[in-house]
């Protein structure tokens, strides 16, 4: 494949290893130094763009890529207050678009176990459910956008409580997100069930960036040829 990079933190640069491991290129990598660069005709040879940015940039990075033609791959977090104008966007262009908050395959798994042991757990009112994400101190948003989906799957099962709040503000109804930023932490998440009897604990734990980037480079594969927009439930067939 013929990748347009557009963001070049170590995110990009780890997209850009695996992939040119895997033989792709990457003929335009945008960074904040080069914006100006992400313009139709540098994209006119590209196959797709994966898009690893903050959320001061993603919206328009993506608009951009949808508007020259170039199905997008994007990871930014803390910009979905945007996301109905951007499905416009892309359905008024016939475009493609993956989004996810975590392209990690091992993380996309622990979603789905996520799911299901909160569909268990809505029946066992005594254990008090809390989520603590943990990243390097880099990390431009808090919560992460994976504490954020992780609270919102447990949120569709849970009646009872009215959102998720930071775990520093959160009321008696609401879902408690904990945020810490360490360093060098790829990323961890904790989805802790607690009663005062015994503690049940779901786990995910990045060790390296190799597993994000493998599964952006999937999502970028898959958009080919493809119309609509998707997520890593799409991408991985669940």
């Amino acid at each position: 494949m013929r990748i347009a990079l557009i963001g070049y933190g170590k995110m990009g640069k780890a997209i850009e290893a695996v992939g040119k491991e895997a033989g792709h290129d990457f003929p335009l990598i945008i960074d904040v130094k080069n914006r100006h660069e992400l313009k139709k005709e540098n994209l006119q040879e590209i196959d797709v763009a994966i898009e690893f940015t903050g959320p001061l940039s993603a919206v328009e990075n993506i608009r951009e890529c949808l508007s020259a033609g170039i199905p997008v791959v994007s990871g930014s977090t803390g910009w979905l207050e945007h996301w109905k104008e951007i499905i416009d966007d892309c359905q008024r262009v016939n475009g493609c678009m993956v989004y996810s908050s975590n392209y990690s395959i091992g993380v996309n798994l622990f979603f789905a176990a996520n799911t299901m042991l909160a569909r268990i757990m809505k029946n066992h009112p005594a254990y008090r459910v809390n989520i603590e994400e943990i990243h390097h101190t880099e990390k431009k948003d808090a919560p992460s956008g994976t504490a954020i989906s992780l609270a919102e799957d447990i949120l569709t099962t849970r009646q009872d409580l009215k959102g998720w709040a930071n775990a520093d503000n959160a009321t008696n109804d609401q879902l408690p997100i904990s945020s810490k930023r360490i360093d060098p932490t790829p990323g961890t998440h904790i989805v802790q069930y607690k009663s005062s009897i015994d503690t049940l604990e779901l786990i995910h734990t990045a060790h390296y960036r190799t597993g994000f980037a493998q599964g952006a480079l999937l999502a970028a594969d898959f958009t080919l040829g493809k119309r609509g927009i998707f997520s890593m439930k799409d991408v991985l067939g669940f």
